[in-house]
């Protein structure tokens, strides 16, 4: 859920797509070690999602949050 949560505070720019990490820590840990979201432990109060992260964080929010 968190990853369809993330869709809420993505931002699409040409340097990529990023998104607050103001989310559980574990959790965060977790998505990055599936590769779908960069390192949270950097000072940057984003986290960069890949390409594997970004389409599925769509397609969760859609599916669970959308009417």
């Amino acid at each position: 859920m968190t990853l369809a949560l993330l869709y809420l505070v993505m931002e699409k720019s040409k340097e990529g797509t990023r998104a607050w990490k103001g989310f559980d820590r574990d959790t965060m840990d977790r998505l990055h070690e599936k590769g779908y979201i960069s390192d949270p432990k950097s000072k940057a109060k984003s986290v960069a999602l890949s390409d594997e992260g970004a389409r599925p964080a769509e397609e969760l929010f859609k599916k669970h949050f959308s009417v």
